[in-house]
């Protein structure tokens, strides 16, 4: 059987969680996968390293290239070593590292490492520091990923969205909650995705990126693309303000599935689960969808999700894809069981 070609959109936990999803169906559906990862992240110990010696920021990448590690013993210990995050050591104390814990949703931009203090490594995770040693060796990040990918044994290929880090921007209502009706501009994509406003309307800078060429020609031969989860204004949206990564996401004959959120972030606080598929339309107005994934639970009454999947051209599909402690975060075998039937269907 051909391979079917999947490439899946995002960045940090809700990628890592997709990913780890598409793993478990890869044996039974014979998955080439590509993960295509954001780069505005400005936060901890990649927005560190981005201000100080430049190039892509690592920690998006470097979550995505985890999530596909091989199974080898030895592989999965490079994998913990890639995530083993430097704690700070008081003089004369000795203190292990902290390991990043394997989650998806939540807040993410801030916890990618704690303020350096006095310490240089103090917050910076290893692989972070070894994508940014590779890239500045190679000098190109696609090469440099590759490289990483073969260090851990990746049964997929992460590739940047756009060679060249971007930033992001918001008009927020309701920054300040003394004045409510005021609408500011929030800049970062940290300070978006921590945002207690309403995001309005979102831009990159510089607002027309060059899209990463592989990105390209990935989606062009895809068989699948996949939307979410993930922080919806500053993982998943982004990749639609790249000009040529939509050009190429409308004109594919690829197959498209969004994944929706379990629970609402603070960038997305005051979006009902019909308004995440409303704002793709609004920043891609041409995207069509095949399918919309959803956990029943989280979704609630079906009928509004529905309709705004069928407005994009899609059917709501609904199925157990959380965690059984009730806590919002996607269970990557219960969510790589539902893509199995979807995924593998034929057109």
């Amino acid at each position: 059987m051909t391979a079917r070609r999947v490439v899946a959109f995002g960045g940090g936990h809700g990628l890592s969680a997709s990913l780890r999803a598409l793993r478990h169906c890869a044996p039974e559906l014979d998955l080439d996968i590509t993960a295509v990862v954001t780069v505005g992240d400005d936060g901890g110990s990649s927005g560190r390293l981005r201000a100080e010696r430049g190039g892509l920021p690592p920690g998006d990448l470097r979550q995505a290239l985890v999530a596909l590690a091989g199974d080898h013993p030895a592989t999965r210990r490079s994998a913990g070593l890639f995530q083993h995050r430097f704690a700070a050591v008081p003089a004369g104390v000795p203190e292990t590292g902290a390991t990043d814990p394997d989650r998806d949703g939540g807040a993410r931009r801030g916890t990618d490492g704690a303020s350096a203090g006095t310490d240089g490594l103090a917050g910076h995770a290893v692989g972070n520091l070894v994508l940014c040693g590779l890239m500045e060796l190679l000098g190109d990040p696609v090469a440099a990923l590759e490289h990483a990918g073969a260090m851990l044994g990746a049964v997929g290929r992460v590739l940047p969205m756009s060679r060249q880090p971007v930033g992001i921007e918001a008009r927020v209502r309701g920054v300040d909650p003394a004045a409510p009706d005021e609408v500011r501009t929030v800049r970062g994509q940290h300070q978006v995705a921590v945002t207690t406003g309403r995001v309005e309307s979102l831009r990159l800078t510089p607002a027309a990126p060059a899209a990463c060429a592989e990105a390209i020609e990935a989606i062009m031969a895809a068989d699948w693309l996949i939307f979410g989860p993930g922080s919806w204004y500053t993982s998943v949206l982004p990749h639609l303000l790249v000009p040529q990564l939509a050009d190429a996401i409308v004109s594919t004959s690829a197959r498209r599935l969004v994944t929706l959120n379990l629970a609402a972030e603070k960038e997305t606080l005051g979006l009902s689960v019909a308004d995440h598929l409303a704002a793709l339309h609004w920043y891609l107005a041409e995207l069509k969808v095949d399918l919309v994934l959803a956990d029943a639970l989280a979704v609630g009454d079906p009928e509004p999700v529905e309709r705004a999947a069928e407005s994009l051209g899609a059917r709501l599909v609904l199925a157990p894809v959380a965690v059984t402690d009730g806590t919002p975060r996607h269970d990557p075998a219960a969510l790589g069981a539902a893509l199995v039937p979807v995924l593998g269907a034929d057109r």
